[in-house]
C-alpha cells in the first residue's frame, strides 16, 4: 500500500482501530501526523489528538502502557479520537508485547497510528500481523501523481506533465516540492499552469538544472560550474543530484542509438556512485567531482 492509499484512508476518517505507517523520508512522517490532525477539529485537538515521539527525551519517563490508556480513555466529544506514536522502531520489546496484547482488544473510538522510521523489523512486523500497514514512501516516478493529489485535496489542479517539469525544476526533494506547491497555490489561480512554475518557481532562480545539464553536454566547463556555483547557494547537494539524476532519466527514456545508450550508461554510474558519496560525505565535494567526470564523458562522446 502507498501514500495514495494513506489519503483514500484519511478521506475515510481513518476507520481501523489501528494503522502501521512506514516511511524513511521523514518529511513523510510529518506529512502523515499532518493529515491526521486535520481530521479533528481544532477545538477539540486538546482531547481528541494525541502526538509521541519514542524518541524524544519525554518518551524515557512515559511508560507505554499510558500512551495505551490515552488510547482506551473515552473522548470528551463524539468524534473519534487520533493517537499518534512516532518512530516505533523504538520500541522495547516489554512494550511490542504490551501492544499485541492491546491489538487483542484494540478502542472502538480511537485510531491508533504508528509511525515506523526505516525499514520494519521482522519482529515488530510479526507481531503486528493484521494490522493495516502502508508504506508511505514514494517512488520517483510516482511524485508527479503524489504533486496531482496534494495539489487536488486542497481544491487545486495540476497536469501530470506540468507535474513532471516542478520536478524536473526542484528535483525529487519532497519537502522542496511541498514548499513550491504552496507558493504556487497563493499566486491566485485554482489551475497551476507551466507559465507559474517558470514565474514563480524557475522564475526566482538565475540558472536551473535544466540549464546545468545543457552546460555540460556542450562541454563548457566554465558555464557548468558558474550554474552551480548560483545553484549550490540555495540547493543542498543531494537535491542537486536528485534532479540532475531525474532529468537524465527523461533523456534516456527518448531512445537513441547504441552510442547514446552506452552514454547514458556511463552516466548513471556515476550518478550512483556521486549518490553514494554524497549519503556518505554530506558535502558538496562528490558533487563537484561528478560534474568534472560528467564534462569529460560528454568530451569523449562528442
Amino acid at each position: 500500500m502507498s501514500f495514495r492509499n494513506f489519503t483514500d484512508e484519511i478521506k475515510k476518517g481513518l476507520p481501523s482501530p489501528v494503522y502501521l505507517l512506514v516511511a524513511s523520508d521523514y518529511f513523510l512522517h510529518t506529512e502523515a501526523v499532518s493529515l491526521i490532525k486535520g481530521l479533528v477539529p481544532e477545538a477539540e485537538r486538546d482531547f481528541n489528538f494525541h502526538s509521541f515521539d519514542l524518541l524524544s527525551a519525554e518518551s524515557d519517563k512515559l511508560p507505554f502502557e499510558q500512551i495505551l490508556d490515552v488510547v482506551n480513555t473515552a473522548s470528551f466529544f463524539a468524534g473519534r479520537k487520533f493517537v499518534v506514536v512516532e518512530n516505533v522502531q523504538k520500541l522495547l520489546k516489554k512494550d511490542i508485547l504490551k501492544l499485541e496484547n492491546y491489538l487483542r482488544n484494540p478502542s472502538d473510538g480511537s485510531s491508533l497510528i504508528l509511525l515506523n522510521s526505516g525499514t520494519l523489523k521482522k519482529e515488530l512486523k510479526e507481531r503486528l500481523t493484521g494490522v493495516k500497514q502502508i508504506v508511505l514512501d514514494i517512488r520517483e516516478r510516482d511524485i508527479p501523481a503524489w504533486l496531482q493529489e496534494r495539489v487536488r485535496m486542497k481544491g487545486f489542479e495540476i497536469s501530470e506533465a506540468n507535474a513532471s517539469y516542478l520536478l524536473g525544476v526542484v528535483g525529487p526533494d519532497l519537502g522542496m516540492l511541498s514548499s513550491e506547491l504552496e507558493k504556487l497555490m497563493l499566486a491566485g489561480s485554482s489551475k497551476i499552469e507551466k507559465k507559474d512554475i517558470v514565474e514563480l518557481v524557475e522564475g526566482k532562480r538565475t540558472y536551473s538544472t535544466f540549464a546545468l545539464i545543457d552546460a555540460i553536454k556542450a562541454r563548457d566547463t566554465e558555464k557548468t560550474f558558474k550554474i552551480y556555483n548560483v545553484l549550490k547557494q540555495t540547493e543542498e547537494p543531494y537535491s542537486l543530484l536528485g534532479a540532475l539524476n531525474w532529468q537524465y532519466g527523461q533523456f534516456a527514456g527518448t531512445g537513441g542509438s547504441s552510442a547514446d545508450r552506452d552514454y547514458y550508461c556511463k552516466v548513471f554510474d556515476l550518478l550512483h556512485k556521486a549518490d553514494v558519496a554524497v549519503k556518505s560525505s554530506g558535502s558538496f565535494y562528490p558533487f563537484e567531482l561528478l560534474l568534472v567526470k560528467l564534462l569529460r564523458l560528454s568530451r569523449k562522446a562528442g
